[in-house]
């Protein structure tokens, strides 16, 4: 099988992060690799927000917390040092689809890497809320944009849980 194709397949979703800073070469291949994804007619309506900075991804971290309606303390990132944040320009007709593609080249391209990664929902909420346009406003991002999704990154603190067997009827043929 090629290493892509190996990628793909065993790439799964990391719930327990060592606190270990992502290489910095590693991480800026992830993100290029973010940009990469193909969009609407190559309109490019995502952003990528890289945040290493540790008091304001536990700032986010907290936000996305009390969206989510758990209890105090509890680190919805999973202690991952990276966050990865897609938003894409409303304008653009595909700008969902387009931040969704992103999402899946920065997780695919950290498996790439030995790098463990999980997508995180409530961006959405997170940017419509207070907290997240005055982020975008500190930043000096300007636009319609929506939060798509937290691509939170660093190294597996456990080995990955198998793959579950694909569902029957996954795929219909039309020969």
């Amino acid at each position: 099988m090629n290493e892509t194709l190996q990628v793909l397949e065993s790439r799964r979703s990391c719930r327990a992060f060592k606190p270990d800073m992502v290489k910095e070469e590693d991480l800026q291949a992830i993100i290029k690799a973010g940009t990469y994804a193909p969009t609407g007619m190559g309109m490019q309506s995502p952003i990528i927000i890289a945040v290493t900075d540790k008091k304001l991804r536990d700032q986010i971290a907290e936000e996305n917390r009390r969206i989510g309606g758990w209890k105090e303390g509890f680190d919805p990132f999973y202690g991952a040092p990276v966050i990865l944040i897609v938003l894409a320009n409303k304008e653009r007709p595909t700008y969902i689809y387009d931040g969704s593609l992103v999402m899946g080249n920065l997780m695919n391209a950290a498996e790439s890497l030995g790098v463990a990664s999980i997508w995180i929902h409530r961006a959405k909420e997170e940017f419509e809320s207070e907290f997240g346009k005055k982020l975008l406003a500190e930043l000096g991002i300007e636009g319609d944009y929506e939060g798509i999704g937290h691509c939170a990154l660093g190294y597996a603190a456990e080995p990955p849980a198998a793959a579950k067997a694909r569902k029957d009827n996954y795929v219909y043929y039309v020969k």
